[in-house]
Order: structure tokens, then sequence, then C-alpha cells
């Protein structure tokens, strides 16, 4: 969470043509009055260090007591720090175009945040919990229709954008109405894989949020004491040193993480609705991923073992261990580009940060850039390459049908079954 583009960022000029620059977002370093007068003996690069160190351990404790709190609680946060963090970034262009008076543009960027919130997020609601929702009389026709209602909404914010077109600032509240759906592509589509990363098992979010801290923080420390060698002119405190040894830092520590969380079910089971006791459980038979499983070596190291005379041609594993690693280059190597990006999103506009919630941090938005971006490559490597079809939520679909409905599903697949010889029909009438 700590990282070097901050400092090369204090030097920015902050902008003097804008008639409202002077209430744009800056970060800042002022803390409490105890901590104040505790560092004041500091130069002001030890302080910035110290202070981030504080708040960067408050965020962390903060963020497994949110976890403690389990998978529910987990969707809360990141609900609020979507919210945040759209926030961030409209107050920039509502501030950047204010003088022009441009009718709607908060108010309307808010509508289209509720409306994607209500598509994106019922859908992931709709498709791990329909048979609890459909049970309700009243949400039960907000299941059925949702996408047209949806739709619906999109269309009259749609409708009421175009209305409010005014003749001598058309180039303008167009550009705003980019904005504000680049912001909504960048902030909530993304949240919503985060939910869905979550619902398929808390592991899927705790060991990538964990890779991005630790290699921020590696990064920075690295960086801090040994960096020498610019890495990019983008950032130009970001150095070789401090991305090299923040990479190997990662991939070790996403290593030991994931073979720690692992031996908890909390971890790596998602969250279901159990028909039969009828609430929420997070128990299940786990998935192939998360068993120990034995691989052989490579032809190329068995015959070089063979010849040192190394007895070991097998080792046990979990297969998740393997796949962290995967994960942990994509934090170390393409996750600070998401950095970058925002490191350039914020020179366009000579801004120091996103906001000044967090001292010495920023705002909500400079610490969860290169998440967004982990959380989209952990849904997509996740549905690729692990997804299995999960059976459970393959009943919830049919315990929606109506029952003959359900009835002509069971004799569909019961012939199925009798026609492939994996049933006969004596053990079919049972």
């Amino acid at each position: 969470m700590m990282k070097e583009s901050r400092e090369e960022e204090e030097a920015e000029v902050l902008p003097q043509d804008l008639s409202a620059a002077e209430v744009l977002p800056q970060g800042t370093d002022k803390t409490t009055d105890f901590i104040d007068s505790a560092l004041k003996g500091l130069n002001p690069r030890w302080r910035n260090w110290v202070v981030r160190g504080i708040f960067t351990w408050l965020m962390i404790f903060l963020f497994a007591f949110v976890v403690y709190c389990g998978p529910l609680a987990l969707v809360l946060l990141v609900f609020v720090i979507q919210i945040k963090c759209f926030h961030e970034i409209i107050t920039i262009g509502y501030i950047v175009y204010k003088s022009y008076d441009l009718p709607w543009f908060r108010t309307l960027s808010w509508y289209f945040l509720f409306t994607s919130n209500f598509f994106f997020f019922g859908e992931s609601v709709i498709e791990y919990f329909a048979v609890l929702l459909h049970r309700n009389n009243f949400l039960r026709f907000f299941v059925t229709y949702h996408r047209f209602i949806s739709f619906s909404m999109y269309v009259a914010g749609f409708v009421a954008f175009v209305c409010s077109l005014v003749k001598k600032h058309y180039l303008k509240q167009f550009t705003l109405f980019g904005w504000t759906h680049v912001t909504l592509l960048i902030i909530v589509t993304q949240s919503h894989l985060i939910v869905q990363n979550v619902f398929e098992g808390l592991i899927w979010l705790m060991v990538p949020v964990s890779m991005i801290i630790c290699n921020d923080i590696m990064a920075y420390m690295f960086g801090f004491f040994f960096g020498k060698t610019p890495l990019i002119k983008l950032s130009p405190k970001k150095t070789w040193e401090g991305f090299i040894g923040g990479a190997f830092s990662t991939v070790i520590f996403g290593i030991m993480l994931s073979y720690l969380l692992l031996q908890w079910d909390y971890f790596v089971c998602p969250i279901t609705f159990d028909t039969s006791s009828n609430r929420l459980s997070m128990e299940c038979e786990r998935h192939p991923v998360f068993k120990v499983a034995e691989y052989s070596l490579p032809e190329t190291l068995d015959g070089l073992f063979t010849l040192l005379k190394i007895p070991y041609r097998k080792f046990h594993i979990y297969p998740f261990v393997l796949h962290s690693i995967s994960m942990s280059l994509f934090a170390s190597v393409i996750g600070p580009f998401g950095g970058f990006f925002a490191s350039g999103f914020k020179r366009a506009f000579k801004i120091k940060d996103f906001g000044d919630i967090i001292p010495g941090h920023g705002g909500i938005m400079d610490r969860f850039d290169c998440q967004y971006l982990m959380a989209t490559f952990i849904h997509v490597y996740y549905t690729s390459f692990i997804r299995l079809h999960n059976p459970q939520k393959i009943l919830q679909n049919i315990l929606m049908l109506k029952p003959e409905d359900q009835l002509h599903v069971f004799n569909l697949l019961q012939q199925s079954l009798v026609d492939n010889n994996f049933i006969n029909i004596t053990s079919s009438t049972l």
C-alpha cells in the first residue's frame, strides 16, 4: 500500500489556470497532534516513511477485521470503497468543468452509478442466491425482470442526459458523459468481479489483495534503501531495484500465504444457500485445486536428478500454491501498471492524489488503482483455468422452475443417464 510514486508527485506543479484549482483534491501528510509531536524531530523523508507505515498497518488490521466478519462484510466493504473511488474521480471532473455551469452532471453521474450497481450487483446476488430471493413475493418480481428493469433505468438516464444538453456546452457535456462511463467501466464492473471472487471463496480475494499490498510495500522498501536505477519516466522515483525486489518478495509471500490459508475451509469454500438447512453455508467438498496432489518432475529435471543420484522424483503439493506463482507474477509485473495509469491521470490534471482521506497515502483510489486490475485478472484466471461446474448452482436454477418443469427436467436427466449406461432402470426407479 506504500508507493514510491508519491514522492515524485510531490514535485508536481499544481494547476494555476483553473478557476476552481484551489479545491482540487491534494494529498496530505497531516496527522493527529500526538503523531505530529512524536515525529517533529525527523526530516521530511523519514517522517513520510513513518506516517505511511503507521496508516498502512492500520488499514491492514481493518481489512483483517472485515475478513473475520465474513464474506457479506467484505461485499459491503467493496461497495463502500467503490462509491468512494467513484466520488473521487467524478469530483475531479466536476471541479475542472464547474465554471461552465453544466446542468445535471453530478446528479446524472450518481444516477448512472446507482443503475450500474443495480444491474451488476443484482446479477451477482441472483446468480448465487436466486432460490432464497425467489421465496419472497416482493423480490420475486425484481429477480424475474431484473435485466429489463436495469435497462429501463439506464434508458431513463440516457434520455435525461439528452434533454439536459445545452448548445454552447455540447462538447464538454459529452466529454463528461464519457468520463462518467469510463469511470463506471473501471470502478463498477471490476467491483462486480471482486464480489464474484468473494462468493467463490475468500481465498480468491485474500491472496491477490495481499499480493498487491506486499508488492507495494516491498517495492517501496527496496526502492527506499537500495533504489538507484530509474524504472519508468512516468514515475521517476520508481526503480528497477524496487521492482525486482518487490517481485521476488511477492512470489515468496504468495506461496507462504496460500499454503497458510489452505488449512481452513473458511477461506476456500464458496458461500452458498443450503436448501436443506435453509441458511447460508460455507461448507463444501473441496475443489481439486485445494487438495494435495502428486506431481512428477519434468523429463529434463528427472534426468538431471538421476545423474546426480538424487532419489526424489515426485512431490506433493496443493495445486493452488502453484497457481499462486502465476498470480504473484501478474501482481508484480503487470499490477504496477495500474499505478502508472493512475499516475498519468493525476499528472494530466496536475494533482498530487485523488484525495486526502488517508495521511501519507492520499485517497481511496490511490490505494486501489492496482487492486482493480488484479481483481479482473483473478476472475479471468479462475473462470479460464480453474472453475468447475457447480452442481449447487444448477440445482438452484432448477428449484426456481415450476414443479411440473422440475419433474420434466428430472425425467430428461434420468433418461439421459439410462441411455448412457450411468444408471439402470431398476436403480432409477428407487
